[in-house]
């Protein structure tokens, strides 16, 4: 497992063509407006306060880059979904994270993140398929999972089964930020990319 012992914010970029190219290996963060990505990031690197954490989703409007241990890069991807926020700037973010996600030979995987509250929405679906037909090696984290019982967790991860499709191999693993359940499961996830 992946023993997080230093984690700094390095840069936010917000123009497709601004992104580095910097020497070490890249695992990013995406999901949907409010799915709780900021308060896993800190979880997973043992802060309170790294990535910022709102009240109102869709704060994330850059492509954040924090370096872990001096040797790997977290990326946390703006959040989609958000209904206020206007069609050209979803456009734009659109843009800029389809250019971070195809235009890069440092990712080495992506951790997708959807709220275990919920089925999957149109846009969590969206993102499954194009992580598949791109063939983009993926971690499906099932968030806020200390929010159900273990029968409503249960009943959410039967039907995220149903509703996304995974490649083989590929598991669906409950997270809480608040407990810590799966943080280790994550992180080895993560070290076994970068090796």
């Amino acid at each position: 497992m992946l023993k997080v012992s230093d984690c700094k914010f390095l840069y936010s970029v917000v123009d497709p063509g601004n992104f580095k190219d910097d020497p070490y290996p890249q695992i990013a963060f995406a999901g949907r407006s409010n799915v709780g990505k900021s308060s896993l990031l800190n979880k997973l690197v043992g802060r309170t306060n790294i990535a910022r954490v709102s009240k109102s989703p869709g704060r994330t409007r850059a492509v954040n880059f924090f370096l872990v241990n001096n040797k790997i890069q977290f990326v946390d991807l703006p959040g989609y979904g958000y209904a206020k926020v206007s069609k050209s700037q979803r456009e734009s973010w659109g843009k800029l994270i389809h250019t971070y996600l195809t235009e890069n030979s440092r990712l080495m995987g992506i951790v997708h993140l959807v709220d275990s509250r919920h089925p999957p929405t149109a846009l969590d679906k969206e993102l499954n398929e194009w992580l598949n037909v791109n063939g983009l090696v993926y971690q499906v984290v099932l968030t806020k999972a200390d929010k159900l019982s273990n029968n409503q967790l249960a009943q959410s991860l039967k039907q995220a089964k149903k509703d996304l499709i995974l490649t083989i191999g590929t598991e669906l693993l409950p997270f809480s930020a608040k407990t810590g359940q799966g943080k280790v499961e994550l992180l080895s996830w993560i070290e076994s990319r970068i090796q």
